[in-house]
């Protein structure tokens, strides 16, 4: 079974089938901040023990907004430590006529599917970073509709060997389509834990007391403001 953790937020969250899981010598995913967990993966990777792709939905930029910029960046990633992985690139590369054809995005999710099938393939961590940036706002089905598919996709096709990691804020639909992929007991929401409120809490106190007007303040409004700010940031 695909194992699917959801992050949130600043410090984002998870929800996931699996916070922890081992490997030869011991080693634990510890889910943390999603360059945590890159860094993490990356040991393994380095062993050659794991495949791990990134990618991080820019808003800056438009191409970096949907799934084909999503699929591309996966393929390319995966080709680089696998030689099986590239033979199914290429392939696909032929069909279009050696590149002068753009694949559909249907072609580019049965490439990635080939590749999580591919006889003994290695653990697969898919890292996708900030999937609310991703627009929900144009075209039927959305950009992001159609992200949400390709996880949901990806979740029922049932690669034994494949982890994801997704970080968003916790926006409606994207709650609407995760939650059901994964139990309530492995979802972990970072900006609900005491602890990124009172890291909040400090963050504010810390800029009112040292910011050079605020310090002319008195101590009753420097009190209030450092309390609003607090609560109104709801973890974030």
């Amino acid at each position: 079974m695909v194992d699917l953790v959801f992050q949130r937020g600043l410090a984002r969250v998870f929800f996931g089938t699996q916070l922890l899981h081992d490997y030869p010598g011991d080693w634990k995913l510890i889910l943390l901040l999603s360059s945590a967990i890159i860094e993490e993966i990356k040991h393994i990777q380095k062993s050659r023990l794991a495949l791990v792709a990134y990618y991080y939905f820019d808003f800056k930029d438009a191409a970096k907004r949907d799934v084909r910029g999503l699929l591309n960046s996966l393929l390319l990633q995966l080709v680089n430590d696998s030689d099986p992985c590239w033979d199914l690139l290429s392939r696909l590369h032929k069909t279009c006529r050696d590149g002068s054809e753009q694949p559909s995005e249907a072609a580019l999710a049965q490439c990635l599917n080939s590749m999580l099938d591919l006889p003994g393939q290695l653990p697969t961590y898919i890292i996708i970073d900030a999937l609310d940036e991703c627009p929900n706002n144009t075209g039927t089905p959305s950009a992001r509709e159609r992200v949400l598919d390709l996880v949901e996709n990806l979740m029922q096709s049932k690669h034994s060997n494949l982890f994801i990691c997704i970080t968003s804020r916790p926006e409606q639909d994207i709650n609407t389509a995760l939650n059901p992929l994964t139990p309530p007991s492995r979802r972990v929401s970072l900006h609900e834990e005491g602890g990124q409120m009172e890291d909040i809490n400090n963050f504010v106190r810390s800029f009112v007391m040292n910011d050079r007007t605020m310090r002319r303040w008195r101590a009753e409004d420097k009190e209030l403001v450092i309390r609003v700010l607090s609560e109104r940031a709801q973890g974030m």
